[in-house]
């Protein structure tokens, strides 16, 4: 029996009738920016990273008029350069951070039961060697007290494990000097989906949310801010948002947000740069999640199963660049590759295996980097500030506590706690396509109806229960189950999806967020971006300059964050 037909918002599908959509496409967007204008807001949200997309959810469930405008795409920044992993931070409890992994263990437990697709439970071992400056008798008390900060309610406990069950468990470590080690659990997600699904929460709850919007000023009131100036990126107009108080949620941008809204320079971010690196998960050889310290320098840090390929991952150092800017340097990828090998001797990995190389900027609270900027051993803490004109700033914390930090931004910008019955639904309303019966049910219903494994897995990981309304393309029009690129499991059925239900605008849109091409493919989707080009115009209503445009936008785009920094 097939599954009930979602019909796309407006009608019938583009393809079964041979004619595009770009006016309901184009019209949608144009509504949403023009409705910008048309009322004035509780709360004027700017930023759309995982910070600003857990606020304006936040602020809707309590029923507040909400705006959120983000200058490029959901995640376009530092949410979607993250090492995808939903986690306590069992790293910062050398460094005293017990309250932050508290919440941030509650956080995780929380997420698995809201996004239950994008949040999964991860299996993590950690070999210890005897040149580890971890211990193995120091890393089993950190991972007791990790157990007793979850209140011992995480996937599982962790267990110790000596160095035959090591090898069982990961036979491609390196054997000599190895001590023991240890198992424990985590979460694993999709960053850039996870940030997608907080901002369609806060559109299904009420609020205003668009992308490709640009704060160009702020609006004032004699000293007072009550708005903000907004332009349309795609559509070259400009329009004034009010609100009664204004939030920037900006990340690294947002000493700059604040400045344009006339908040004299503060420095009240300092920007912490971490590179990640993608090559082929063979050529390591890891089973489950791998926990290290390097062997170079100590420092902590993972290799992480993401499909037929394993993350690497991450670097720290103060940034010295612009968020925009930021880049891998050849540096921080031999100094991945070279620790990997240490503790994986048959890899022998070289810069020819990594398929692709990215870095992003994590917005530490100034005050909280402590005056020696010692970013490693930085907290990872929020902290909100109200400027004399009224903005209320957000700098720091991370991706795992994105609600519990949304909660403190609502009640310190609107002087009120939220209702018990708003409380309610922020911890138990699922985000979309979380309200399913189990992951491993999502995937075996898809299984029978897609008849690809691949694909089953893919469209239940990034959709949850709402699986029904990307396949329901491939329903209406064959075509539309093609793949997007051969060896991944994306399909054209997406690309309409992307346009039609969650914003995707530009084709970084669609293959470095919504997808994750770019990251998957060694030209980093730039084959991919050319063949679909014509598929997204029809849905946008692009011409034939505007589709090269868009695909020469993409080039840019690739090199901005992909490119090495070798200098």
């Amino acid at each position: 029996m097939q599954p009930p037909v979602a019909p796309a918002p407006g009608g019938s599908s583009p393809f079964s009738s041979g004619h595009h959509r770009a006016i309901r496409a184009t019209g949608a967007r144009a509504e949403s920016f023009a409705s910008l204008a048309s009322e004035r807001f509780d709360l004027v949200v700017i930023g759309g990273g995982i910070t600003g997309a857990g606020v304006a959810r936040e602020a809707a469930l309590r029923g507040l008029r909400v705006a959120l405008v983000e200058r490029d795409d959901f995640a376009a920044g530092t949410s979607s350069r993250s090492s995808r992993l939903i986690h306590g931070g069992v790293r910062y409890l050398e460094h005293g951070h017990l309250g932050l992994v508290f919440e941030a263990s509650q956080e995780r437990r929380l997420l698995l039961e809201l996004a239950p697709h994008l949040v999964r439970p991860l299996a993590f071992t950690w070999p210890v060697y005897r040149d580890a400056r971890v211990p193995r008798w120091k890393l089993r008390a950190g991972l007791a007290l990790y157990d007793a900060l979850s209140l011992f309610r995480n996937v599982g406990r962790h267990q110790g494990l000596d160095v035959p069950e090591l090898l069982d468990a990961e036979p491609e470590l390196e054997r000599n000097g190895l001590t023991g080690g240890a198992r424990y659990w985590d979460a694993a997600t999709d960053d850039t989906r996870l940030t997608l699904a907080a901002a369609l929460a806060a559109r299904e709850a009420g609020a205003v949310v668009v992308n490709h919007a640009d704060v160009e000023a702020g609006i004032h009131e004699g000293d007072r801010l009550i708005g903000v100036r907004v332009r349309d990126t795609l559509a070259d107009a400009q329009i004034d948002v009010r609100g009664d108080v204004v939030v920037n949620c900006t990340g690294p941008w947002s000493d700059a947000t604040a400045a344009l809204t006339g908040v004299p320079a503060t420095h009240a971010v300092h920007g912490a740069v971490g590179a990640h690196i993608a090559v082929p998960r063979q050529r390591i050889g890891n089973r489950d999640a791998i926990t290290l310290t390097s062997p170079l320098d100590g420092r902590v840090m993972f290799v992480l199963p993401a499909g037929v390929h394993a993350i690497i991952g991450t670097t720290e150092r103060p940034a010295t660049s612009g968020p925009d800017e930021v880049r891998a340097s050849g540096q921080e990828i031999a100094y991945l590759l070279r620790s990997v090998n240490m503790r994986f001797p048959y890899a022998s990995l070289t810069r020819d295996d990594v398929v692709s190389a990215w870095a992003g900027i994590r917005p530490l609270a100034a005050a909280k980097t402590g005056s020696g900027r010692d970013t490693g051993s930085a907290s990872r803490e929020h902290a909100i500030v109200r400027a004399a004109n009224g903005l209320v700033n957000v700098t720091g914390g991370k991706l795992t506590t994105w609600r519990a930090m949304a909660i403190d931004i609502v009640d310190r910008a609107t002087g009120h706690k939220a209702s018990a019955d708003a409380a309610r639904r922020s911890r138990t309303e699922p985000l979309p396509g979380g309200d399913m019966l189990s992951h491993a049910h999502t995937v075996h219903d898809a299984s029978v109806i897609v008849h690809d494994a691949a694909v089953a897995e893919r469209l239940a990981q990034a959709y949850g229960s709402r699986w029904h309304n990307v396949w329901s393309y491939v329903q209406r029009d064959a075509a539309m189950r093609q793949r997007v690129v051969e060896q991944l499991p994306y399909l054209h059925a997406e690309i309409a999806h992307a346009v039609e239900r969650e914003s995707a605008c530009t084709l970084s849109d669609l293959l470095m967020r919504r997808t994750h091409v770019a990251y998957e493919t060694r030209d980093h989707g730039v084959a991919a971006a050319e063949r679909i080009a014509p598929l997204m115009g029809a849905l946008l209503g692009w011409s034939d300059a505007a589709r090269v445009e868009a695909i020469e936008a993409y080039r840019a785009d690739v090199a901005r964050v992909f490119d090495i920094d070798d200098a």
